[in-house]
């Protein structure tokens, strides 16, 4: 019965934004394995991505930083303003901390380096479909080395407070009365500060060095 519920459900359409025929046969390759990922297009380089989303409007773009025509970070700002539905997961080779930030504040939701194996990939997308963020750990170690002592904001206690109780980016927008996009930066910056890959990890990580309570309110 659960696989039949979960064979009706509709599949996460992808886009593969790559310079590299090799890659981006790669990356179809391993998320092709995938009953429900769907990969509908692929682009060679930003600008062809950035025309992808608008015409396919699939769940997950999986962008490349280094393509021709338009940048990774430059088709990631332009998919955002243009098409924001749609989410962005870098996968990339550089893992140098401008480049995680410029991603980062362009609007990617999530950030993996190829070295990743295929099952990370695929967790990342399905993560970034879901509307979560997802930073690879080897990233997000890297950035906190360079700010380990580094306080949390007031925002960002608030943006963990309601984490902790499930709620979803849009619907801590509506409680702190900022835009979905806004928490997600702020999900974002708390990873790093706190060396997690996900929202989970992050909660947790903050309830254990008693950064956030949950009462019982």
């Amino acid at each position: 019965m659960a696989h039949s519920l979960q064979s009706q459900r509709p599949k996460l359409r992808v886009v593969v934004a790559d310079d590299h025929s090799v890659v981006r046969k790669g990356i179809r390759d391993v998320l092709a394995d995938e009953p429900d990922i769907d990969v509908v297009g692929e682009a060679r380089d930003g600008r062809e991505a950035v025309q992808l989303a608008i015409d396919l409007q699939p769940d997950v773009m999986v962008m490349d930083i280094a393509m021709p025509a338009l940048t990774g970070v430059e088709a990631t700002r332009q998919i955002r303003l243009i098409a924001p539905q749609v989410r962005v997961l870098v996968l990339t080779a550089y893992d140098d901390e401008p480049y995680v930030h410029s991603l980062l504040e362009a609007g990617a939701t999530g950030y993996v380096l190829k070295t990743a194996e295929g099952r990370e990939i695929v967790q990342a997308v399905r993560a970034v479909a879901a509307g979560h963020t997802h930073i690879d750990p080897a990233v997000a170690q890297m950035l906190a080395q360079h700010q380990p002592s580094e306080a949390l904001t007031d925002r960002e206690r608030e943006v963990l407070h309601w984490a902790a109780r499930g709620l979803t980016n849009k619907q801590i927008g509506a409680q702190l009365h900022i835009s979905s996009r806004t928490v997600q930066n702020h999900l974002g910056n708390l990873y790093v500060k706190l060396q997690a890959a996900s929202r989970t990890e992050a909660v947790t990580v903050a309830l254990e060095r008693r950064l956030i309570q949950l009462d019982h309110a």
